[in-house]
């Protein structure tokens, strides 16, 4: 009886170990992931951010454009 209990657990430790490898590879992705998203998201703020000015700029223009009528 033993030794069948000390195979289950053998079985259960390779187990445990297989799901925690792929625990790991699988959160090393995911954060390889997140930090290519947030870069992502700072570019697009950053043209956000000059796109909301160059509007702005324009709208100064045409109001300047239209005082002076």
């Amino acid at each position: 009886m033993a030794i069948f209990d000390l195979a289950q657990l053998e079985q259960q430790v390779d187990d445990l170990i297989r799901i925690n490898e792929r625990l790991r590879e699988e959160n090393r992705s995911l954060r390889t992931r997140q930090d290519i998203l947030v870069a992502e998201r700072g570019e697009l703020i950053e043209k956000t951010e000059q796109a909301r000015s160059r509007v702005e700029a324009m709208l100064s223009r045409l109001r300047a454009m239209e005082e002076s009528l």
